[in-house]
């Protein structure tokens, strides 16, 4: 079995009086891709958060190749494990200027041949190096984040459905770029989505998380085979409510 990179034990997260996940387990393997299908509302984007640390998980709880992420710094692990959130989130200046933020931040200077080489595998041409961030359109603003992620050389990219804004041909760019990632630079990928189809095509296993627990786990193919009685497809039907039951109308 191949070793886990990320791996979940038993959290259980509070926020501001309220159990948003609940005894959540799961693993995601190197250069594995990962889905977290559920309602809105089911913990998905607080688990991803709890991984980065933008929320602070209890201790012995997440774990990156058998490091508690509590006892790591706090920067360093944000390198190792990169964010990419729903609507690109881009700072004043040009592009170059936003991919060279990261390395920055540790005393780091980006070459512009660097910049252009990231800025092609994130599918951008190089002219683009110049341009203002606020000049660029959703889906180029999106590649500029990848960029900007792939910046620190992360081990883990956590995604937070990061094709919902975008149109489909942007989307499908986002899709190959991921599983382009993966296979030639062996990154490990935990993808929030609510769109089953997309799950389909990307993931090699799937968690379905519904009121901050995790309901259902498997591979693609295995979950969503024609027999299949699994929750997975009570939620692609729309049957399945935030509560986790089961409402046909």
């Amino acid at each position: 079995m191949k070793k886990a990179i990320i791996e979940v034990k038993n959290l259980t997260f509070n926020r501001n009086g309220v159990t948003v996940l609940r005894d959540i387990n799961l693993r995601v393997h190197h250069t594995e891709t990962v889905c977290l299908l559920g309602p809105s509302g089911g913990g998905k984007s607080s688990l991803l958060r709890c991984i980065n640390r933008l929320l602070e998980p209890p201790p012995r709880t997440v774990f990156i190749d058998g490091a508690d992420i509590i006892e790591l710094n706090v920067l360093a692990l944000r390198r190792r494990a990169g964010m990419i959130l729903q609507t690109p989130a881009l700072f004043p200046g040009s592009v170059a200027d936003n991919v060279n933020y990261g390395p920055q931040l540790h005393g780091k200077t980006l070459s512009p041949e660097r910049i252009v080489g990231l800025l092609d595998r994130a599918g951008l041409h190089p002219e683009k190096a110049v341009q203002l961030a606020d000049a660029l359109s959703g889906g180029e603003s999106q590649r500029v984040v990848i960029a900007r992620a792939l910046a620190n050389e992360p081990d883990v990219l956590l995604l937070d459905e990061p094709t919902s804004a975008l149109d489909p041909a942007a989307t499908r760019h986002v899709e190959e770029t991921m599983c382009h990632f993966r296979t030639h630079l062996g990154l490990t990928v935990l993808w929030v989505s609510h769109d089953v189809d997309q799950a389909k095509r990307v993931a090699d296993r799937i968690y379905l998380l519904v009121d901050g627990r995790v309901v259902d786990e498997g591979t693609p193919g295995h979950l969503f085979r024609e027999d299949s009685e699994h929750l997975a497809v009570a939620f692609a039907r729309g049957w399945l409510g935030s509560d986790g039951k089961i409402v046909r109308s």
